[in-house]
């Protein structure tokens, strides 16, 4: 596929999960009673939102299909049948993301086109579904370090096909795009980190790139160290990949936080209870009891019973003032 394919996928992948992350985050602000100074986003913006995500999904896919199409002209030139199964998997998943792209912009532009939002996530989750089996199921060379790389790739793809799932089963929530917007970042991400380690020498020592046609190739290396070596490395990678993530969510969030205002109310310390008061007043289930006292058998009971009857103080119903009763 080249280094310049796995730049502009990865670049676009980045892109898309960073305006619906952006979006997504601050429909979730403005969904939030405590936040103060805020704008809340009209049905005009969020369709606006919506539309600019589906256009440039359906642009990703397009250039996925063409891609792949160019691929297997390549791979039939060069007998590779492994490499044009391939690329028929590719347009597969290609063109079911396509579908729901166009879908969702024929429903946005289009006033007398509606298509069910359902069935559209819907559509959207297969894709994700079909993409990772993809990656989960290729395994052409086993002693390949792309194997290992693709092995990675599955957690953001996971992260993006549950978001989608929880979508389904709450369509006014803007958590789930919040986090199918993080899954697609880390994707964009590690695929620009696998396209730059296949095709440069950022993956190991004595492990080189074999290519039967432009969409099948596999990374072998000299020898056993060298390939253990070349695994460590993409975990190692994955994880720098994963932190940077992580900090880059901090700071946005940070920002977001500081530029729209988040009351106090929510960081306030509320205690369990009735109007934040622990009742202790009912004391008449709290024994001190142990099971040891019950098989010393009923004759101690006995005993303290009688002892805390003697204790008890009886107040008559009339009280004497001053040492003098009622008389009748």
């Amino acid at each position: 596929m080249g280094l310049f394919t796995y730049t502009i996928a990865g670049g676009a992948l980045f892109l898309i999960g960073a305006w619906e992350s952006l979006i997504s985050a601050s429909e979730a602000l403005a969904q939030t009673p405590s936040s103060q100074n805020i704008n809340r986003p009209t049905q005009k913006t969020s369709s606006f939102s919506s539309t600019i995500t589906f256009f440039s999904i359906s642009i990703l896919s397009f250039l996925f299909i063409l891609n792949s199409l160019i691929s297997l002209s390549d791979a039939v030139s060069s007998k590779d049948n492994i490499g044009f199964a391939l690329q028929l998997e590719v347009i597969t998943v290609a063109f079911l993301f396509l579908l729901y792209s166009l879908l969702g912009l024929l429903s946005n532009i289009m006033d007398s086109f509606r298509f069910p939002l359902v069935l559209l996530n819907l559509i959207y989750a297969f894709g994700f579904g079909e993409e990772f089996l993809l990656f989960y199921t290729q395994m052409k060379d086993p002693s390949g370090i792309e194997n290992r790389y693709y092995a990675l790739a599955l957690i953001p793809v996971v992260i993006c096909l549950f978001s989608t799932i929880f979508e389904l089963k709450n369509q006014k929530s803007s958590y789930p795009r919040l986090g199918r917007g993080i899954g697609l970042v880390l994707q964009g991400m590690w695929t620009l980190q696998m396209g730059f380690s296949f095709y440069s020498n950022i993956i190991a020592n004595g492990c080189d790139l074999h290519e039967k046609s432009r969409g099948n190739y596999t990374i072998r290396c000299k020898g056993h160290p060298e390939y253990h070596r070349g695994r460590a490395i993409a975990t190692l990678q994955f994880n720098c990949h994963l932190a940077l993530l992580v900090t880059l969510f901090i700071i946005v969030y940070s920002i977001f936080c500081k530029k729209n205002g988040i009351s106090r109310e929510v960081m306030r310390y509320k205690p369990l209870g009735d109007n934040g008061e622990m009742r202790l007043n009912d004391h008449s289930h709290f024994s001190l009891e142990s099971d040891d006292e019950d098989d010393n058998g009923d004759g101690i009971k006995e005993v303290r019973s009688l002892e805390m009857q003697k204790a008890v103080v009886r107040v008559p119903e009339s009280s004497a003032l001053n040492g003098y009763g009622s008389h009748p």
